[in-house]
């Protein structure tokens, strides 16, 4: 993972990624009780010490906070860290988050039930190394017997069909019209992908365009299950949307121990 990059796109993306949603409370509830549901299936119905470590803005550590939950941010960019506190504290949430790097999570060992990992952020970890270095730094943050949950692309299809681009998303917001699309340019191996990641925002007639850049690994389910595995995980469990609800497929495991 190029640090410098990742950080520098989250931290130009975090003011604007509310506007993908036509309700970003309305999503922040569904995806809480989606995650909710999947976590109270495996360790009760909690309260829960969670763990978000990729939190951007807040939009699932916040609707799992509101549920309940005694939740904990973290995120490689200070700017969304800043802003995910901010939107908890108006929602009248208690959200404390620290800027961090998910391969070197700053908490002290097997404090959480449960480590959340959401939105495809585990992609932005181009390497082998960098991917062992985080999901072993999530078993450790996990008390023996707590949940992983993690959410990916469908990147099983994608690599199949390695399309230049996804669906564009349209949403009707308060703040008006917003266009999402994104342009993919496959690297040689077939498994990564430099990402152009376009917002039209409409202005009342002028559009605003924002163009931000970066970097995927396109992890097929077989892949992240062997790594998940190899860093001390058990039943491992893959959860598709239309069973879930959730819009990207859910890897679920437990910390063995």
């Amino acid at each position: 993972m190029s640090d410098p990059s990742v950080r520098a796109f989250y931290d130009a993306l975090a003011p604007d990624y509310h506007r993908i949603f036509a309700d970003w409370d309305v999503s922040m509830a569904h995806q809480a009780a989606v995650l909710g549901a999947l976590v109270r299936e495996d360790l009760g119905p909690g309260p829960h010490r969670v763990l978000d470590c990729s939190c951007g803005i807040g939009t699932q550590a916040i609707g799992l906070a509101l549920a309940g939950h005694r939740v904990v941010g973290s995120d490689l960019s200070p700017v969304a860290v800043a802003r995910a506190t901010q939107e908890a504290t108006v929602r009248g949430a208690l959200l404390p988050a620290a800027a961090a790097d998910m391969r070197r999570l700053p908490f002290v060992s097997s404090s959480f039930d449960v480590v959340v990992c959401a939105d495809n952020s585990l992609a932005h970890l181009l390497t082998a190394p960098d991917l062992q270095a985080a999901l072993a730094g999530m078993r450790r943050v996990l008390r023996d017997g707590g949940l992983l949950v993690l959410t990916l692309r469908d990147y099983d299809e994608i690599r199949r069909t390695r399309p230049g681009a996804p669906p564009p998303q349209v949403s009707e917001t308060s703040d008006g019209r917003v266009i999402t699309f994104q342009l993919w340019h496959w690297h040689e191996d077939g498994e990564r992908y430099d990402q152009e990641y376009f917002q039209l925002a409409d202005g009342g007639g002028d559009w605003a365009v924002r163009v931000r850049r970066t970097t995927s690994w396109a992890l097929t389910r077989s892949q992240l299950t062997e790594f998940v595995t190899t860093a001390g995980f058990l039943d491992v469990r893959w959860h598709d949307p239309a069973s879930s609800g959730f819009y990207q497929p859910v890897l679920t495991a437990r910390a063995a121990g």
